[in-house]
């Protein structure tokens, strides 16, 4: 008898700073996303900017370890860890990530070396996607790359991009393509 596959669990975190309630091009796209699951399917949604996240500490060479983190760090880890498919909703800022999104990444560095946590083992075990808004996709591109390197090294499935055209409030509205992939952007 073939192993059942286990049922998906989505992580969405979204990045933006935008004053809190402003729903922005990137989460808009995402929702679309979202709203295409099969009934029933988990999902959990984070807004990152709204958390408390402590600036990381690199102790990688000094005491090599870290404390299982507490608060909102530690809803975070247990967001991550309990999800299938962890979806980054992240609009370009500068080229890149926004800060919240690379605060989180940081503290993937202290969750590989807490003691007695199989983090980067877990994690190869998921699919990480990317939502992301910018004015044109070249200049998403750095990001993409970054977001992919991510998956890479944690050994995680990377499930791809979704791009859509954004810029001033619901512009992403009226990219037909980015809709239409939306569609389909999560499904297995």
């Amino acid at each position: 008898m073939a192993a059942m596959n286990a049922p998906s669990n989505f992580l969405f975190l979204a990045t933006s700073t935008r004053e809190p309630g402003a729903l922005g091009n990137t989460e808009w796209l995402a929702r679309q996303a979202a709203a295409t699951l099969p009934a029933g399917t988990p999902q959990a949604w984070h807004h990152l900017a709204r958390m408390q996240m402590p600036p990381f500490v690199d102790q990688r060479h000094t005491t090599g370890q870290y404390p299982m983190p507490e608060g909102d760090m530690k809803t975070l880890l247990d967001a991550t860890l309990a999800a299938t498919d962890i979806v980054f909703v992240a609009p370009v800022y500068w080229y890149s990530i926004p800060a919240p999104l690379k605060i989180y990444l940081d503290h993937w560095s202290a969750w590989m070396r807490v003691p007695g946590l199989p983090f980067k083992e877990e994690m190869a075990k998921k699919t990480l996607r990317l939502v992301t808004t910018s004015g044109d996709r070249a200049k998403a591109q750095p990001m993409i790359d970054s977001i992919r390197l991510c998956a890479q090294f944690m050994a995680m499935n990377y499930g791809g991009e979704l791009w859509g055209k954004g810029g001033p409030p619901d512009a992403v509205k009226a990219d037909t393509a980015a809709v239409a992939q939306a569609a389909s952007f999560l499904a297995a």
